[in-house]
């Protein structure tokens, strides 16, 4: 996997300071808002599935257009 630019270097690197994979702080540092706090986001299993489809998208999950909502679930909570 090749590693996409990153639109929060600050957020990135902190996570790679942490010992975060490249692909893995570059996926949240692309994230809108990952950084905010609030906590108003509902729990993944109130999502749609499109909406579950819609943040593995903007996460960069690879494969999620063959996975059911159960999986984008378990792949959004793991990723």
């Amino acid at each position: 996997m090749s590693i996409p630019s990153v639109k929060n270097e600050e957020q990135y690197e902190a996570l790679r300071d942490k010992g975060y994979s490249k692909e893995k702080s570059a996926r949240i540092a692309n994230t809108p808002k990952a950084g905010e706090k609030g906590g108003k986001a509902k729990p993944y299993d109130e999502w749609t599935k499109k909406e579950l489809y819609e943040q593995a998208k903007n996460v960069g999950i690879e494969g999620r257009s063959k996975m059911d909502k159960e999986e984008l679930i378990k792949a959004l909570r793991n990723n």
